[in-house]
């Protein structure tokens, strides 16, 4: 990238009155480069079978190229039109709800031919129309893929065939891995397989939804390949990966692996959105932020973000700003809201874009043209930030997918019933909070040794590989923090009859044969007496210390005798278990100790500070304070001498930095940065 994106989605389709020129002259005085189009109106781009009318598309290129503003293509497959589903009714997904009824975006099934004839044909089609255009710069294929629950008969002969090839046409083989044998469930002959929506059998369960995921992957190669053969060198492919939905972006997407599918992108993409007025705390823009640009390690698009939202997100002054800048402090290159003007009509009409209902000029939007003015001026440090981090947080599609299964609430009565995600973001979020900042792998992933510590959270399902993999992490002098449920079942679920956690227990020095539900459980020992909230929290395993040291112990007349957190040397390095869930603070106190050993120095600065930092195109590092908080902050500066990119301020180490609430300092140092400084 040249320059920094700034822009919105735009629908012309969706317009109550002819108003083009006037948006693309709002746009241009709020410094907006970049609009995203076409994606979700395939209806009015094929408004009967095999007739095209991109007139939509043309003038809005054609306004957009003659304003030098860039155009993004999206194409329209996530939103079948009526005549389609008309003609072949089958193309609506069968999930185990059964067959879906015609009306919602996202209903189908993505690997029914027809849809797939149609698909192939309307994207041609717009190529054709958009490809040559000076003003596109790149593609995003569909919007948000996922496999909408398609579980239909082609699909699970698609699956048999999968489990043919897996277990190498062996049904003994899949019997025995995944306990069919329970309830009568044994399967003596390929052509008896059931339907697989009615299973009770985890270990199938989570192998059809693994199956399913890889149906993204080859639909998104599928559409980059056909991409491909009409776009010039100069344009990209990306897609807009979304998150688990708490009402919000929270947590690994439950129906893709992003890692995977990300492999047909030229550049990753993202959609974030978040909690926003007293609740914006910047974790999610954060989170997601990292999770993106750790798929291919490199800078990424954020393609969607919030800019008014729901009534309720409407932002305070100050804080669209600070969330702009937020994205870029992690690593991207864009800043788009969905969208650009609010919908009129329809499922999303309260779902606010920079402009209103009434199209004036407003609060947000007036925020809007003072990023964009800054953007365009200071676009040239921040573009292509790069990031070298020595904490990663390891996260696994495998191990959600189990504990959805087999959660870590089950059949607990009374229980607060979290799930995996809920453990991913108490660890993040800690770290997030005391301004360690972390990239994101996967089991896949081969730079294990490039970090300094590995944290992981609940990893329930996992091969034996890769349980041994990080056991030769620690021994080789890498750091380890693994939280309760790691290591439990092997890739297909299947629980270990070895002691417990499985294999892992060599570098964690601990071992436990039971594990229940606290109830009025404390926590006592040396990690616990600088933190408060001092109480085991959703699930409890019994340890028993096999050489480890105790760091923390079950506060309970019954309990007592059972370590709760430990920490353990081995070879080289040092691994740390924490065997329940715990308060934040006690928490941060398990991850100064172990960043301490693993000799990394913690920031002086903590939450609402939020202080991010990258190497850019100059060769300089960049800092950013972010203040999260509606009072003013103040804190110290202690690094080589800078200048305040906003403002023109120059630094000295030593000096104070104050933050505006909601506000935001970014110190560009004047030194050249080394390759590692950062």
């Amino acid at each position: 990238m040249k320059e920094l994106l700034f822009g919105a989605a735009y629908y012309d389709e969706y317009m109550p009155y002819e108003r083009l020129n006037q948006d693309v002259a709002m746009m241009k005085k709020a410094g907006i480069n970049t609009v995203r189009i076409a994606e979700s109106t395939w209806s009015t781009c094929e408004p009967q079978e095999g007739v095209f009318d991109f007139s939509h598309v043309e003038r809005v290129m054609d306004a957009m190229e003659e304003a030098g503003i860039h155009v993004i293509i999206g194409t329209p497959t996530y939103a079948v039109p009526t005549w389609m589903v008309k003609s072949y009714p089958d193309i609506l997904a069968t999930t185990v709800k059964g067959r879906g009824i015609y009306g919602a975006r996202q209903i189908m099934d993505i690997t029914h031919p027809a849809y797939r004839y149609y698909s192939e044909r309307v994207i041609r089609e717009l190529m054709k129309h958009t490809a040559h255009r000076k003003c596109v710069i790149g593609f995003q294929l569909d919007n948000e893929t996922k496999y909408y629950g398609t579980a239909g008969k082609n699909v699970q002969e698609k699956f048999i065939k999968y489990l043919r090839e897996k277990f190498h046409n062996d049904l003994d083989s899949m019997n025995h891995e995944f306990g069919l044998d329970y309830w009568s469930n044994r399967i003596n002959a390929w052509e008896d397989f059931p339907d697989v929506r009615g299973t009770i059998n985890g270990s199938l369960g989570a192998e059809f939804e693994k199956f399913q995921r890889t149906l993204v992957d080859e639909f998104l190669s599928w559409q980059a390949d056909i991409v491909n053969e009409y776009r010039r060198e100069d344009q990209f492919i990306t897609h807009n990966f979304d998150f688990e939905w708490h009402g919000y972006s929270y947590g690994v997407q439950p129906d893709v692996n992003h890692y995977h599918a990300a492999k047909a992108l030229s550049i990753a993409g993202v959609d974030i959105y978040h909690p926003s007025q007293d609740e914006l705390t910047g974790a999610e823009i954060a989170f997601g932020g990292d999770m993106t640009r750790s798929l291919k390690q490199d800078n990424y698009l954020v393609l969607e973000t919030e800019a008014q939202g729901f009534p309720g997100w409407i932002p305070y002054k100050g804080q669209l700003r600070l969330q702009a800048y937020s994205h870029i402090a992690s690593g991207a290159n864009s800043v788009m809201y969905w969208h650009w003007h609010s919908i009129h009509n329809s499922l999303e009409t309260y779902w606010k874009g920079l402009l209103s209902h009434d199209f004036q000029e407003n609060a947000t939007y007036r925020e809007a043209c003072v990023i964009g003015q800054e953007f365009a001026q200071l676009g040239s440090h921040l573009v292509n930030l790069k990031k070298k981090n020595d904490v990663a947080i390891l996260v696994s599609n495998e191990a959600l997918t189990a504990l959805k299964w087999f959660g870590i609430e089950a059949t607990a009565a009374g229980n607060s019933g979290i799930g995996y995600n809920d453990v991913v973001r108490w660890m993040y979020d800690t770290l997030y909070h005391m301004n360690v900042e972390c990239d994101f792998i996967w089991s896949e992933s081969e730079n294990l040794a490039q970090y300094k510590l590995i944290v992981v959270p609940a990893l329930y399902s996992a091969p034996d590989c890769l349980l041994e993999r990080l056991n030769q992490y620690v021994q080789d002098g890498g750091n380890l923090v693994a939280a309760f449920k790691t290591g439990f079942t092997n890739e297909n679920v299947k629980v270990s009859h070895d002691v417990q956690p499985h294999i892992l227990n060599k570098c964690l020095g601990v071992k436990y044969h039971q594990f229940t539900f606290p109830r009025n459980v404390g926590l006592c020992g040396k990690i616990t007496e600088n933190a408060g909230g001092q109480e085991a929290k959703t699930f409890m395993e019994l340890l028993i210390s096999e050489g480890a040291e105790v760091l923390a112990a079950y506060d309970h007349y019954n309990w007592k005798e059972y370590a709760a957190i430990t920490k353990n040397k081995y070879g080289k390095g040092t691994a740390v278990y924490l065997g329940c869930m715990t308060s934040e603070e006690v928490l941060e106190e398990v991850f100064c100790n172990i960043l301490k050993e693993a000799g990394l120095e913690l920031p002086e600065e903590s939450f609402p500070v939020i202080v991010r930092k990258g190497k850019n195109d100059l060769g300089r590092t960049v800092r950013f304070y972010l203040n999260y908080s509606a009072q003013s902050q103040t804190v110290r500066y202690c690094f080589s001498d800078g200048v305040d990119l906003l403002t023109g301020r120059e630094f000295t180490s030593g000096s104070s930095v104050y933050i505006e609430p909601w506000g935001i300092r970014i110190i560009e140092e004047s030194e050249l940065s080394g390759a590692d400084s950062h």
